[in-house]
């Protein structure tokens, strides 16, 4: 079986963008002629046709559009691969970088992190976006640059992964609770008045199920879709509220906050970017500035 001219990996991933044969000769200062041909020794290479007449122009087939994104992360590859590898002028560099994360992340972190930013590269800019689900399809469209999280099932094996902190879960509720004033026993724990967090209505966790091993159950009386509403909730009630340590920091301030009476699991705060931008220079730069900004309070 003869080898494949990787030669036509350029030239497949210039027809699968454009579309149309006379502008994917022009990018590539190929003639008409050239490129039907390059057309035709891809055909005969894939087994596929690629792209066929409609009308007066040509459509994608089922299988160049399974192509067209892995086309074009290896030809990225290659160039970065063939390309010198030179270090970014951050002080004349001007570009956007889209964060996916949680409020907590962004009250705690996010401060430090546009310092840093805007003290090394003052053009590029951060922005901040919320996560309204757990799936990688912005990461995959470009959306998102960047995500924070804890990492689930549903994330994508192909997502690189980069573990930030280790949190774990504490109780916080207002200064001057009766909890204040007392040793804090796991009944006591499960008999207050708790607020439950989920994205989905749903407050059953790894808490309860913690409590769950000493035959005990939350008095779960309102559900909130996230960290900072919870802590608030919980700083203008006597409802407790239970969150991460360090992802809630600041948004404690002036609170009582105590070590859960009981052993619950900790989380892993992870990083998550597309492999298509791994070895950018730029993106390797904010997610190292993101670590170690993360890493501050270890």
């Amino acid at each position: 079986m003869s080898k494949p001219d990787f030669n036509l990996l350029l030239t497949l991933d210039v027809l699968l963008t454009e579309g149309n044969v006379a502008r994917a000769a022009e990018r590539l200062q190929l003639s008409p002629s050239a490129m039907s041909r390059a057309l035709a020794r891809l055909r005969a290479t894939t087994g596929d046709p690629l792209l066929v007449r409609a009308g007066r122009g040509l459509v994608p087939t089922p299988r160049a559009l399974a192509l067209r994104e892995t086309v074009g992360e290896l030809v990225s590859a290659v160039e970065t691969v063939l390309r010198p590898a030179t270090k970014p002028d951050l002080a004349a560099l001007e570009r956007c970088f889209t964060l996916r994360t949680s409020e907590g992340f962004v009250e705690n972190f996010g401060p430090l992190l546009l310092e840093r930013v805007a003290a090394m590269a003052p053009g590029v800019r951060l922005s901040f976006v919320p996560k309204l689900d757990r799936g990688p399809g912005a990461l995959r469209d470009g959306t998102v640059d960047l995500e924070t999280g804890v990492l689930g099932r549903g994330m994508g094996p192909e997502i690189r992964v980069q573990a930030l902190f280790r949190d774990r879960f504490i109780g916080v509720v207002r200064a001057g609770h009766p909890l204040c004033a007392i040793e804090i026993t796991p009944a006591l724990y499960a008999a207050g008045r708790h607020i439950g967090l989920s994205r989905h209505g749903v407050p059953h966790g790894p808490i309860d199920e913690a409590l769950g091993v000493l035959g005990l159950k939350r008095n779960v009386v309102t559900t909130v879709g996230g960290f900072a509403t919870a802590v608030a909730l919980a700083r203008a009630s006597d409802l407790i509220a239970s969150v991460p340590e360090r992802h809630t920091g600041n948004l404690r301030n002036g609170m009582y906050s105590f070590a859960l009476p009981f052993p619950a699991p900790e989380i892993t705060v992870s990083l998550f970017w597309h492999p298509r931008l791994h070895a950018d220079p730029v993106h390797r730069w904010v997610r190292e500035l993101i670590r170690d900004v993360c890493g501050k309070g270890h």
